[in-house]
């Protein structure tokens, strides 16, 4: 008997000292051994933290992993909920998809509103991934009865650091370099960080411009699972100057026309609770200036334009270390900033939780009305299939894993609409398997926006690109219609990509107008095969061939055997790019395949030059175009050592955007000069242009400026003076760009090119060179460029190519792999790494 009436004694014991365990959670300081903010936390602390809780907390915090950065290092979110709605999470979340016609039935029950915080986008604003502990710690303490009301009627998302690899880059050096007392003087070493700073991913790509491209396995893989629960808010927090006072939300003008007059408002309703916190602090802040909601890949409008409330807060931060003195001598400490981050998510908190039930029948109701009464003047979009069935592809792969909806035209039809590619609207031919999307679907709203061809810009101050037409990006043949177009169900595909009668055929055939098409050529050059491409158009078997064909013959391969043709198979099936087997090199127009138009393409042994002086963007476009986009190998030189390089070991060197004459230098210009005269080619791309212009062997200079008037009176306003400076920028543009397509600089291309113009370029055409991309008067296609700005832009040098020596030097004004998005740029450029100077 008393051996079973102990039992319930021991079990409950137990249990009392379990829940008295799990109620006493440890704060960030107790668990980390220091107090936030006087250190920087490492990213495997952070998450150490946040595995901590969960465990501590089961019925109210759950982990859920994402995926890895480059580095390896985790991605993850953790779920914040009542023990109720934790235990119902995934009904929560398809019921969540299912009011907005996401996923398929009827949502069940009544919905709490679902709160998503991403800290540390940016890894050297590191303030708030030291602020997501606290708040973590907060809200799911079960002493807290600030955290059972917030629980009460909301789900709450803490994405601790998107960011890692960033974040660590900046939080080692911070912490080796750092004086053991933290010294305030602005001018001291540990505020002012190394090449290239902690700010981007391992890439160097900015995360927070990525949320719509998913260039980044970051983005590529949180996008896809921000899209399982779609959250009604979400707040993403950055850092900006440390001079500067706190921003939050009610957002900056220019807002984009499809945001609804609710999002608006619930702007300034979050906003008026952060300011009750920080007015009863004495807080400075600000709002509705500089950070606007136009830019579709933002942290505040990816989620804006899929229905939620998307806000931007920026706490005043970068180079401020541990603390800096400020302008007017006060000193900002990494506790004070992490206070304000802090107090921003619970005012966030508090507002949606006294507007759950809005917040979820507003978003419903964004839904809706994309279904029904979708915004825009164009409610269908056809795209030419026909020739371009890898951009199409390509396209249709982007639309695949965002959700939208599409099919093909099913039959051929007359049809009037805007041209994408001629600026008018005017009568065209549907075709049965013309790629169709109409509005008339849930994410109509973002789908829309992603494809307009004019934004409208309300306000031409704005922080980033002003046009981004996916159409225009990936090169396409489409148009817009007015009227709903309903499109049909693709076959599947049965598609071959080896057309061949004969086994061993005398070549294959590739045409090349593609990004696929150069993969196809890189797959084919890394694994030894000889390419050739023809430099003029011909004619073999009775089909028609453009210049830039490549012509793959078994001769110079033959050491290959039954290799090559294996090789080419499989490599043309990898990228689903076409090949034609021919039984002969006699051509019956133009020029046979022994002819010196049919040139051998080497595989080029590829430089770029990184490090101090480099863009850090620009030199991470290059650098993952190479090792992920075309997994092609190319050694990375920095500036500090280039100098000392033989560059005689390379063939193609290459200039990322950036300021060189300090690193490189005079020096440094007479290497790249006698690179290129001895035979190598130097592919100069944005600003390091500039490096070149005017010097000696370097055709490239700027156009002469105009003369000023003599006596011209300023009276322009003080007040005005931003949208003076404007005049002379352009704010990513789309200029059509007249293109040389018999060069090979152009090879694939029409004879324009409609190209983001991001700079107020004004170089001359060269004098001694071939000009393959140029503006001519009146080619501003779309998006915001000053009027001073369109007068230097016309008849200027776009795309260049000189020859210098037994070598070559590019000059790419135009960046055409810009964040890895615009994707009609990147034939452009491979043709300047394979097929020029050949």
């Amino acid at each position: 008997m008393k051996k079973y009436s102990l039992l319930p004694l021991l079990v409950i014991f137990f249990l009392s000292c379990f829940g008295s365990y799990a109620q006493n959670l440890q704060s960030p300081q107790e668990f980390l051994g220091y107090e936030l903010g006087t250190k920087f936390s490492r990213h495997h602390q952070i998450i150490s933290y946040f595995e901590y809780v969960a465990r501590q907390n089961p019925g109210q915090v759950k982990l859920i992993p994402y995926g890895k950065t480059n580095e390896g290092r985790p991605l993850m979110v953790a779920v914040i909920a009542s023990e109720d709605n934790l235990a119902r999470l995934e009904e929560i979340r398809t019921n969540n998809l299912k009011s907005a016609g996401l996923l398929d039935g009827q949502a069940s029950a009544k919905q709490p509103a679902l709160v998503w915080f991403s800290y540390n986008v940016h890894g050297n604003e590191p303030t708030s991934s030291e602020a997501s502990m606290q708040v973590l710690y907060e809200i799911s303490n079960k002493n807290s009865a600030f955290a059972k009301q917030i629980l009460s009627n909301t789900v709450v998302f803490i994405d601790p650091c998107i960011n890692p690899d960033g974040r660590d880059r900046y939080a080692n050096w911070y912490n080796q370099k750092g004086a053991v007392t933290p010294d305030v003087n602005p001018v001291a070493w540990e505020h002012y960080e190394p090449w290239p700073q902690g700010r981007y991913n391992h890439y160097c790509f900015d995360l927070n411009r990525d949320w719509a491209w998913q260039v980044q396995v970051e983005s590529q893989q949180r996008i896809p699972f921000y899209n399982q629960w779609m959250p009604q808010i979400h707040v993403d927090f950055h850092e900006q100057s440390y001079t500067s006072p706190y921003y939050f939300a009610p957002a900056a003008k220019p807002f984009h026309e499809d945001i609804t007059p609710w999002q608006r408002e619930f702007q300034t309703t979050v906003g008026t609770f952060n300011a009750k916190r920080f007015d009863a602090n004495n807080w400075l802040y600000f709002t509705k200036e500089r950070f606007d909601l136009f830019y579709p890949s933002y942290g505040d409008t990816y989620p804006t334009y899929n229905g939620a409330i998307g806000m931007t807060f920026e706490q005043g931060g970068i180079r401020g270390g541990l603390g800096v003195t400020l302008p007017d001598g006060d000193t900002l400490t990494l506790k004070k900033r992490i206070s304000h981050h802090v107090a921003t998510s619970f005012g966030t908190l508090e507002a949606a939780n006294q507007n759950a039930e809005k917040l979820v029948s507003e978003f419903v109701k964004f839904y809706e009305k994309g279904k029904t009464n979708p915004a825009g003047p164009y409610k269908s979009f056809v795209i030419k299939t026909k020739g371009d069935e890898s951009k199409v592809r390509q396209f249709s792969q982007f639309l695949d894993k965002n959700g939208f909806q599409y099919g093909i035209a099913g039959k051929d039809m007359l049809a009037s609409g805007f041209s994408f590619s001629s600026d008018k609207t005017e009568g065209f031919k549907i075709e049965a398997e013309d790629l169709v999307l109409n509005l008339y679907q849930p994410r109509s709203t973002y789908l829309r926006i992603l494809l307009d061809p004019k934004p409208m810009l309300e306000d031409s101050l704005t922080y980033d690109i002003t046009s981004w037409s996916l159409l225009y990006a990936y090169g396409l043949k489409a148009y817009g219609l007015k009227d709903k177009l309903t499109p049909v169900a693709p076959k599947a595909s049965t598609e071959t990509y080896v057309n061949s009668a004969i086994a061993k055929p005398y070549a294959y055939l590739a045409a090349w107008k593609s990004f696929d098409d150069m993969r196809f050529l890189a797959g084919l050059l890394k694994q030894g095969v000889k390419v050739r491409a023809s430099e003029t158009a011909f004619e073999s078997n009775g089909q028609s061939y453009q210049p830039g064909t490549l012509v793959i013959t078994r001769a110079s391969n033959e050491r290959l055997g039954d290799k090559f043709d294996q090789i080419v198979k499989a490599t043309s099936e990898e990228f689903k790019v076409k090949v034609n087997g021919v039984a002969s090199g006699w051509a019956s127009k133009g020029s046979d395949f022994g002819s010196s138009n049919v040139f051998f393409l080497k595989a080029p042994k590829v430089a770029i030059v990184g490090g101090e002086g480099t863009a850090s963007t620009g030199f991470g476009e290059v650098w993952h175009f190479f090792e992920r986009q075309i997994n092609y190998p190319a050694t990375v030189l920095g500036s500090e050592y280039f100098n000392n390089i033989d560059l005689r070991q390379f063939d193609v060197l290459i200039l990322p955007s950036g300021s060189y004459s300090k690193n490189l230098g005079d020096r440094g210009i007479e290497n790249i000069r006698n690179f290129a005269k001895a035979g190598g080619k130097v592919i100069a791309i944005e600003s390091a242009v500039d490096f070149l212009s005017g010097k000696p062997d370097f055709d490239i200079v700027h156009k002469e400026e105009a003369k000023k008037k003599e006596n011209q009176e300023n009276l322009g306003k003080y007040e005005d003076r931003e949208r003076e400076e404007i005049s002379e920028d352009t704010q990513g543009c789309v200029y059509r760009i007249t293109l040389d397509n018999t060069h090979p600089l152009a090879f694939g291309y029409d004879k324009s090119y409609l190209g983001l113009i991001l700079s107020t370029s004004d170089y001359q055409f060269l004098k001694s060179g071939w000009n393959v991309g140029i503006s001519k008067e009146k080619d501003l296609v779309a998006g915001f460029a000053g009027k001073k700005a369109q007068e230097k832009l016309k008849n200027s040098l776009f795309f260049g190519v000189q020859d210098l020596g037994k070598g070559e030097v590019v000059y790419l004004v135009n960046n055409p792999i810009f964040r890895g998005f615009w994707q009609n740029g990147k034939l452009l450029f491979g043709n300047a790494v394979f097929m020029v100077g050949n």
